[in-house]
Order: structure tokens, then C-alpha cells, then sequence
């Protein structure tokens, strides 16, 4: 007698749903790179990288995390914020330097490609309790790879927000690039938004801010997403003299297994 077939609950295959959604969502937006509607592109790799952070937390809350899971969600942040916002920026802004600018975008490809290679073997290493709550108290090594998607367009959320069309150079804007491929490399320690807590008579400020941010994403788009950009450098500079200055730094670890 032939054994019962496996059946999976939709639900335990929702957070894999919501993985390839955010794989369609970058692949879709460089085709709109292509096509010259780089906002839509922009908007698209900002919809993917929302998706990528709810994938993992979602799959954790169904208790349906799996090792399939696991690698389609690293092979999907390549393409979203490695492959795609490398192909875009060439074609927003360096195709005229030709050879130069190709290179600038093959470092910040392979700059994440490296980033998420050890992003997964910190993952597979930290297999106990104490070692990924030791990992997790000290926050990611390196620029996660969709906070360096992020970062890689500043140029352009600084471009449409004061309604310029390219008003860099593209020289500057391969340097940067390779500069964001760095610090996706770097060992350096930057920080866990998901590790900060609050005082509970602090919540009710916290959600007012969030809700002037949402308002602010709404209105001045482009602007507000260039701020946060900043402030992002502002938090992680800090944090790095923080830790220069501190006289017992703590070991390096390897990288914390809730997102790459």
C-alpha cells in the first residue's frame, strides 16, 4: 500500500511566496531600468526589500522556517540588492564611462555576492542558542546587503528629489559605489535596528515619529528616503568611534542570522 502523500498547509509555504513575490519585484524592476522609468525601478527594489524583511520573521512566526527557505531567500537578495541596483545605476548613470564605470558596478556586485557568502556561513556557524544570542547582541558585520541597496542610490534619491535628471558626475558615482561595496565587506560591527528596545513610556513617541515618517515618505518621497540614507551613515559612523573608544571591545563574532 502506496504511503499517504505529504500535504503542506498554505500557510507554511506563505513566507517562500513572499520570498520569490520580492525576487519578481527586482527582477521587474530592472526591466523597468531598461525601459528609463527608474522611479518605478527604485520603488520596486523598495517594495522587494520590505518583502525580504518580512519573509524571515514571517516564516519564524508560522514556525516554518526550512533550509529551502533559507537559500532562496540569500539567492533572491543577490539579485534584488546586488545584480539589480548594480544594472540600474550603470543605466541611470555610467554607461557613458564605458569600461569605468562597468568595473565600478562588478565591485559592488561581487561586494555583495561576498557579503551574502558570509553572511551564510555565519549562519550555518552560529547552530547553538548562547552562540546566535551572543552574535545577535552585537549586531551585523559589515553593511547588510539591503541597507547597501539602499545606500548605493543615494545618488539617485538625491537626484529626483531636487528634481535634477543626473546632476552628478559619473565618476563620483562609481567611486561611491565601490565605496558601498566596501563597507558590505567590511568587518567592521554596524548596528541592529531590530536590537533596539524602548521604554514603555516612550512607545506612544515612537509611534507618533513613525507616523510623521510614513507622512514624510508619502509627500517628499525621494527626499525622505535620501535623509534616512544619511542618518543610516550618521548611526553607523557613531557607532563605530563609539566602539573605538571603548577600552574592552568585544571579539569579533560571526554575523548575526536575521537578515544579510
Amino acid at each position: 500500500m502506496a504511503a499517504p502523500e505529504r500535504r503542506l498547509s498554505l500557510a507554511r509555504v506563505l513566507p517562500n511566496m513572499m520570498t520569490v513575490g520580492a525576487l519578481c519585484a527586482g527582477v521587474t524592476a530592472m526591466r523597468f531600468a531598461v525601459e528609463g522609468q527608474f522611479k518605478g525601478a527604485l520603488l520596486l527594489i523598495l517594495l522587494a526589500a520590505v518583502m525580504d524583511g518580512l519573509d524571515g520573521r514571517l516564516a519564524r512566526l508560522l514556525k516554518s522556517e526550512s533550509e529551502i527557505g533559507a537559500e532562496l531567500d540569500s539567492l533572491c537578495d543577490f539579485v534584488n540588492f546586488g545584480v539589480a541596483p548594480g544594472l540600474i545605476l550603470w543605466l541611470w548613470a555610467l554607461q557613458d564611462m564605458r569600461a569605468a564605470g562597468w568595473i565600478a558596478v562588478l565591485i559592488y556586485v561581487v561586494s555583495c555576492l561576498l557579503r551574502l557568502a558570509r553572511f551564510n556561513l555565519g549562519n550555518k556557524a552560529a547552530d547553538t542558542p548562547a552562540e546566535k544570542t551572543g552574535a545577535e547582541k552585537s549586531g551585523f558585520q559589515g553593511v547588510p546587503s539591503p541597507a547597501g541597496a539602499l545606500l548605493v542610490f543615494l545618488p539617485m534619491f538625491a537626484a529626483f528629489a531636487v528634481g535634477e535628471p543626473q546632476p552628478f558626475h559619473g565618476g563620483l558615482i562609481a567611486v561611491y559605489m565601490a565605496l558601498v561595496g566596501a563597507a558590505m565587506i567590511g568587518r567592521f560591527r554596524t548596528p541592529s535596528f531590530k536590537k533596539i528596545s524602548l521604554q514603555a513610556r516612550y512607545v506612544r513617541y515612537f509611534f507618533v515619529a513613525f507616523a510623521a515618517l510614513v507622512a514624510a515618505l508619502l509627500a517628499y518621497p525621494w527626499a525622505t528616503l535620501a535623509g534616512l540614507d544619511i542618518v543610516y551613515v550618521v548611526v553607523v559612523v557613531a557607532s563605530l568611534l563609539r566602539r573605538r573608544s571603548d577600552p574592552d571591545p568585544e571579539p569579533p563574532e560571526e554575523d548575526v542570522p536575521d537578515g544579510a
